[in-house]
């Protein structure tokens, strides 16, 4: 039809069937900013948001949602993650969140990697949201990914790398 793995040839959604593939060590890297208030960044820097540790518990709730991507995206496969790093940098006026997912299998972990990011940012949000009500989350891409029969692809002009 139009050369889309996730759509068969009557056009209907399908998982894509990854039983013929070879394993491969495959890594994908995303990051993703939220922009807040300097008096948000700064309760976030000291520890002082009105809910804990709040870079803390984004770290753990970006592994945790890598984990469960299958759950969450309809035609991704379950995955056996053999690593999830999630790391935060302070910019002067937001964080950047940046995840790597990584694993020796048949497929891909863009999307784990991608949701980690997406949940950490939530996670923020929803910890600093009484400081700051008018955060903005974006920029959520892939920067990298490496493994699999399409080799290596970075994401060109990117400020995150």
């Amino acid at each position: 039809m139009s050369g889309l793995t996730h759509i068969a040839e009557n056009g209907a959604a399908h998982m894509v069937d990854v039983g013929g593939k070879a394993e491969t060590h495959r890594v994908a890297i995303a990051s993703g900013l939220i922009t807040m208030s300097k008096d948000a960044l700064e309760a976030i820097r000291q520890g002082d948001a009105p809910k804990g540790d709040v870079l803390g518990t984004a770290r753990v709730a970006g592994i945790m949602a890598a984990k469960r991507t299958g759950d969450l995206i309809p035609l991704c496969h379950p995955l056996g993650l053999e690593a999830v790093a999630v790391d935060f940098a302070l910019e002067p006026t937001s964080i950047r969140v940046t995840a790597t997912a990584s694993l020796t299998g048949k497929t891909g972990v863009e999307m784990e990697a991608m949701v980690a990011v997406s949940t950490a940012l939530l996670t923020i949000y929803d910890m600093a949201k009484a400081i700051d009500k008018a955060m903005v989350i974006g920029e959520v891409r892939l920067i990298e990914k490496r493994g699999g029969k399409s080799g290596t692809w970075k994401a060109q002009g990117d400020s995150a790398n």
